[in-house]
């Protein structure tokens, strides 16, 4: 491998904003602020997720939020700031590095993930489960 998993996380993250787990829930509810939990969804319907969080799959990211893409979600096209998690704290890093490149501005990640986010006590809600 040219580069591994742990290089392109700590490039993402040499380059992006890492908001603290206070920092975080400071602004959880806030209108400005949109959580984007990138996680799967058998990942949100067993664990739970950061209430009002948008769920955006990992996989279709740069398709929701590129205005010209015919997977444009309205959204991305708000002003307001995303804050984008998964479990860990690696593919938000990743995901709020290419939207970044991207050109959307307002962006950051919560460090730790969701996982962080549960042991530091932080609210969470239950994910119905589909079918």
């Amino acid at each position: 491998m040219k580069k591994g998993y742990r290089q392109l996380i700590d490039e993402a993250e040499s380059r992006i904003r890492t908001l603290t787990q206070e920092e975080a829930a400071a602004v959880q509810g806030d209108n400005n602020h949109v959580f984007v939990d990138l996680r799967d969804r058998r990942e949100l319907e067993r664990e739970g997720r950061i209430p009002g969080a948008f769920h955006c799959p990992r996989g279709m990211l740069e398709f929701w939020v590129d205005p010209d893409s015919p997977y444009h979600k309205p959204i991305f096209a708000e002003d307001k700031s995303f804050i984008f998690y998964c479990g860990s704290g690696w593919r938000s890093a990743l995901a709020t590095a290419a939207v970044q490149e991207m050109g959307l501005e307002k962006v950051g990640h919560v460090a730790g993930g969701y996982s962080a986010w549960k042991k530091a006590g932080q609210p969470t809600e239950e994910v119905a489960k589909k079918g």
